[in-house]
């Protein structure tokens, strides 16, 4: 499995753990290859802080959230989703069926986390 590794600050509220499989440098997963975003919330930031990661549509993707404070993360898709998390580590599966570039965030504080480039 492929992984980018990327280990972020603590927020308030919203938090977010995740590795991803692609790191935007052009390589690309296989549509069958799992791609994890790690995505780390400690004392008030995240990280990332608004990398690209490049997926496969239909891909598998666990956004991997380790937070020291309860939050949640918004997915600009469609539908667009909600994942909230305690503190602690938590996975989210998800997949994304259409090609673009979707966006997760946090509103508290207010940052892109990661741009999803689906291809």
């Amino acid at each position: 499995m492929q992984r980018l590794r990327i280990v972020g600050a603590a927020l308030a509220g919203f938090m977010l753990l995740g590795t991803a499989t692609a790191c935007g440098s052009g390589d690309e997963a296989s549509t069958d290859e799992k791609v994890v975003v790690d995505i780390t919330v400690k004392d008030g930031e995240i990280t990332p802080k608004g990398d690209r990661v490049k997926v496969s549509a239909g891909q598998p993707i666990d956004l991997v959230v380790t937070a020291d404070a309860a939050g949640s993360l918004h997915m600009h898709s469609d539908p667009e989703q909600e994942f909230a998390y305690d503190v602690g580590t938590k996975t989210f599966p998800i997949s994304i069926d259409r090609p673009g570039v979707i966006e997760v965030e946090s509103h508290d504080p207010a940052q892109i986390i990661v741009q999803l480039e689906v291809r």
